[in-house]
């Protein structure tokens, strides 16, 4: 085995270096340890610095994304079912306005799920179910909203139409006096012979006030042979209203009138036993029992007292 020798300058000679091979392992074994240490703690450091950080920031920011896809799904479906109980509110307005209440299948029309893009199929299966159901309840809530604001829009109109019809109805008694004469068959008073009479008669003293019965439009003032002096009233939605055997007329034809306007005096213009109206309501020209039309609980020359 060849020998190892250095050179002592203390001793002025060479020297021997006994073991080298053992000792040189060593040191070699001791710097690769060291190397494999430092790599490790270098990579520890930067694992520590960028990568355990990171993915843990990246872990909770998933979980809290899935926490609040979580809520939008619950927010949604909520609204949903909130949707729903307007739905039922609004076929309730749809009855009280006289309209004919949604069915199920109508209200279905149009309503389905969306879908997702593609785009995102790296997602988990979770995350895309939970997307999914939300774009699911986002589509059915956007077509519930359009689909019941024009049943609203529907309602809404029809409502405005209602109130124009009850102003319109010719509801009240159109003047203070005593109902002589009914509707329907009887003798003539004058001519005695029996034939329907299509209205009703009201004794009442001469020039009583004579009130529009509902809103409207004067179409006719004249004489109608045997009815005498007559306002006619077109109240639309097929009413029509005549009062007849007048003294004096207060308005004039095209004039527009609302329930309770002043519009003639009573006499017995016409063939006409004595001062009375007479009154008539038709309705898409068939001759209909005013007294139909009274409201029994409103007196409106009572009301129109208490107005002044």
């Amino acid at each position: 085995m060849k020998k190892l020798y250095y050179f002592s300058k203390s001793k002025l000679q060479f020297v021997e270096i006994r073991h080298y091979k053992t000792k040189l392992s060593l040191y070699l074994c001791g710097g690769v340890l060291f190397l494999i240490a430092l790599i490790f703690s270098i990579y520890s450091f930067a694992l520590g610095l960028f990568g355990v950080d990171t993915y843990s920031s990246l872990s909770q920011e998933n979980e809290m994304l899935k926490q609040k896809l979580d809520n939008i799904v619950t927010n949604y479906k909520s609204l949903n079912n909130e949707i729903d109980s307007l739905i039922k509110t609004n076929n309730n307005l749809r009855v009280a306005v006289d309209l004919e209440p949604v069915s199920s299948d109508e209200q279905l029309v149009g309503i389905g799920g969306g879908s997702f893009d593609n785009n995102l199929d790296f997602l988990s299966d979770y995350s895309q179910l939970k997307l999914q159901k939300a774009f699911d309840y986002v589509d059915e809530v956007t077509r519930k909203i359009e689909f019941e604001s024009g049943q609203y829009f529907e309602i809404s109109n029809k409502l405005k139409e209602n109130e124009l019809l009850f102003q319109s109805i010719p509801a009240i008694k159109p003047c203070i006096g005593i109902l002589a004469s009914g509707f329907g068959m009887r003798t003539h008073p004058i001519l005695h012979i029996k034939r329907k009479h299509e209205g009703i008669d009201i004794i009442t003293d001469r020039g009583t006030i004579v009130y529009a019965a509902g809103k409207g439009t004067v179409d006719y003032v004249g004489y109608r042979g045997g009815l005498g002096l007559a306002v006619e009233i077109d109240h639309g939605f097929g009413y029509r209203t005549i009062y007849a055997h007048l003294s004096k007329a207060l308005v004039k034809t095209g004039q527009k009138v609302i329930r309770g306007d002043l519009i003639a005096s009573t006499g017995s213009s016409g063939l006409s036993s004595g001062p009375h109206l007479h009154y008539e309501v038709q309705h898409d020209g068939v001759k209909q029992n005013p007294i139909d039309f009274f409201f029994d609980d409103l007196n409106f020359f009572e009301v129109s007292k208490l107005k002044k």
